[in-house]
């Protein structure tokens, strides 16, 4: 008999929230096979391997986050912008119960040692095509941000300074699990590449008057 034919999207979503909350080697094709009503051996046959299931919903995954990345940064001052941005990347880690942590981190450590599987350097190209993107996004809201007097510094590099301390409050958060204290840094963090703000007048201080 002919195995019957699967929606794959809802296939890639059910796979990725498996890998997500237990990461790839703690999650079996059976066990997804089986919350997706569909056959193992379909799955084998659509995509070959658990670690190749990852990757095609790991890009499904990041589709839809870039897409909340973009809403984030997409109005509003540049600093609602750049807070609404580290909102979004601090509630993603502490989702679900217990939190699931990052995916992308989660799974770049467990797919990157994987000698002899073929995936190392397209799980390194697949998590890097994401962080270019991002990074990308937050230049543009720097770039808007300088043209509207929000913003002095060079876009490029504090682009790449906020999504690298993005990508740090994922380890942070594995470690202490301080959802506090990774508002803290981010909230620093905005405040280093914006200016701090005047406890008066919510603007960022400038030197004192001689």
């Amino acid at each position: 008999m002919r195995p019957r034919e699967f929606d794959h999207d809802d296939v890639l979503r059910i796979a990725f929230d498996h890998f997500w909350r237990k990461g790839i080697r703690g999650s079996s094709l059976s066990d997804i096979a089986r919350d997706a009503g569909v056959q193992r051996g379909s799955l084998y046959n659509a995509f070959g391997s658990k670690e190749a299931l990852f990757l095609c919903a790991y890009e499904r995954y990041s589709a839809e986050y870039l897409g909340s990345v973009e809403a984030a940064l997409g109005s509003g001052t540049l600093r609602e912008r750049l807070t609404a941005f580290f909102e979004l990347t601090i509630s993603n880690f502490r989702s679900g119960s217990p939190p699931r942590g990052c995916p992308t981190t989660r799974g770049l450590m467990e797919l990157a040692p994987a000698e002899g599987q073929g995936r190392d350097a397209d799980a390194r190209q697949a998590f890097a095509a994401l962080m270019t993107r991002i990074i990308a996004r937050l230049r543009d809201a720097l770039s808007q941000g300088t043209a509207r007097g929000e913003f002095k510094g060079a876009a490029e590099v504090a682009a790449l300074h906020i999504a690298t301390v993005a990508r740090g409050l994922a380890v942070v958060e594995r470690a202490f699990a301080d959802e506090a204290q990774l508002r803290r840094i981010a909230a620093h963090t905005v405040d280093l590449v914006l200016g701090e703000r005047s406890p008066c007048r919510g603007r960022p201080k400038g030197r004192p008057t001689p």
